[in-house]
């Protein structure tokens, strides 16, 4: 009965309860809590870094409250439906929060003790995303023109952290090492980024010439924080800033794919930056898998994954990848598509012969571990409409009849047990595209919807008569 009690508590007295019991006799309690109009789930997960905190029911109201003993001050961020954002919470803070998902981020904002941080935080981000279109404009910009512009813009960020540092004496230092980093790194991200999209807006066909004094702030920033490390201006900017060092290497503008003398030379960039183990096999994992799927093809470089197998210390990490080589080995181009059922959402198994029978087929496997429905629905949708004369499966690894994707038509939708299958090419469960053409032979083993290079190939496929 308990539980639903703040079913009938307006979202103001809501807030004042919590107030008061954070509060009174020096109680260490944190309260979090809020409403969510038009919610996409029943529930708001809580995480630190990417582990889950806790799971907040939201009840028939779409609100939802916990308390936490001993919470440690923090940045957390909060996940609803497929977006995200961050809270900053501290011991004794009783924060409540108010958003509504048809606009999640403009919509976002806090009330209670620790409301404030969150608010600017909140209205950092928002100013961030509007600036992009500035950014843009600057690339075109001279290397001695550009960092006058950026050295101004910085000076503005940081009268902003000064004067709030002015104003908030008794803020901590946990905050406000999260608040600068939140006004600065973006700016700082940018910068990492100048080189490549100098080229892209210039239409040169060399990096601009830039010297030491062009990165001057990088000694004094942080390269091995793992506590950031998933928070998106920080995991950005190191981002960017390892690209950097190792395009300044000596290698060349790339537009469509990473060649894999770069890939080896990030990898090795990644290992001799980055000091935390935790962190350097969490971007030597991110680095050879993004890698692999731009190319969107079972071709294997030996030498890119034997340089993260002697670099990664993470074995987690080591057989997962070495699941996803086991893969694609299975499944590749030229080889006969059969053997095995999909099953369509009345629970019909599909032989996959007959599905693919005389129709150039596109077959997605698809895990929601590692790409969420949303993404699917939308990228689909603008291919089937790009290339209508293709037959689509979107086929859930392991899933079921439940996990339905708006948007795409029920008749495309499938699932499989990749168990059952006699030669298991879904070991990793990680997503793989199978392309293939009407006589049932693989055009490519391991394509990926998400690459540039997809739209080539399935062209491609579409034609084949």
């Amino acid at each position: 009965m308990t539980k639903n009690i703040i079913s009938y508590i307006p979202f103001s007295l809501l807030l004042l309860f919590a107030l008061g019991c954070s509060t009174k006799n020096g109680n260490s309690k944190t309260f979090f809590g809020g409403k969510i109009i038009n919610p996409k789930t029943k529930f708001v997960v809580l995480y630190s870094n990417d582990k889950i905190i806790d799971t907040l029911l939201l009840n028939d109201r779409n609100k939802f409250l916990a308390t936490y003993d001993n919470l440690d001050e923090g940045l957390y961020y909060i996940e609803h439906g497929n977006e995200n954002q961050y809270v900053y919470l501290e011991p004794k803070d009783s924060l409540m929060l108010r958003l509504n998902t048809w606009d999640f981020d403009e919509s976002l904002v806090f009330a209670g003790k620790g409301a404030e941080r969150n608010n600017i935080l909140i209205d950092i981000f928002l100013e961030g995303e509007n600036e992009r279109k500035l950014f843009y404009q600057l690339n075109n910009l001279e290397p001695r023109a550009y960092k006058n512009k950026i050295d101004s813009i910085i000076n503005f960020k940081l009268d902003t952290f000064n004067e709030y540092i002015a104003t908030h004496p008794n803020e901590t230092e946990s905050y406000l090492k999260i608040l600068k980093i939140a006004l600065t790194y973006p700016i700082y991200s940018w910068v990492e980024r100048y080189p490549i999209n100098h080229i892209y807006t210039s239409r040169k066909k060399e990096f601009p010439k830039t010297d030491a004094s062009f990165y001057a702030y990088r000694t004094d920033l942080d390269y091995n924080n793992n506590a950031l490390m998933y928070y998106t201006p920080y995991a950005r900017y190191i981002t960017n800033y390892l690209y950097n060092v190792t395009y300044a290497a000596g290698h060349q503008p790339m537009k469509n794919g990473f060649s894999s003398d770069f890939t080896v030379d990030l990898l090795n960039t990644i290992n001799n930056k980055i000091s935390s183990s935790d962190s350097k096999n969490a971007f030597l994992k991110r680095t050879v898998l993004d890698h692999f799927y731009r190319k969107s093809s079972c071709n294997i470089n030996k030498k890119t994954f034997d340089t993260f197998f002697t670099l990664s210390t993470n074995e987690e990490h080591k057989i997962l990848i070495k699941n996803l080589l086991a893969d694609n080995e299975l499944v590749q181009k030229g080889d006969k598509i059969k053997g095995f059922k999909i099953s369509d959402f009345t629970n019909y198994p599909v032989k996959i012969e007959k599905f693919t029978m005389n129709k150039n087929s596109v077959l997605l496997f698809w895990n929601k571990e590692y790409i969420s429905k949303s993404f699917i629905g939308a990228r689909i949708l603008f291919l089937q409409k790009r290339y209508p004369q293709l037959n689509f499966a979107i086929i859930e690894i392991d899933g079921n009849s439940d996990n339905r994707i708006k948007n795409i038509d029920i008749k495309n939708q499938y699932f499989i047990n990749s168990e059952n299958l006699k030669n298991n090419f879904l070991k990793s469960k990680m997503n793989r595209t199978i392309l293939v053409n009407k006589n049932g032979i693989v055009e490519n083993g391991y394509a990926a919807i998400s690459s540039i290079n997809i739209y080539k190939q399935l062209q491609e496929l579409s034609e084949i008569n």
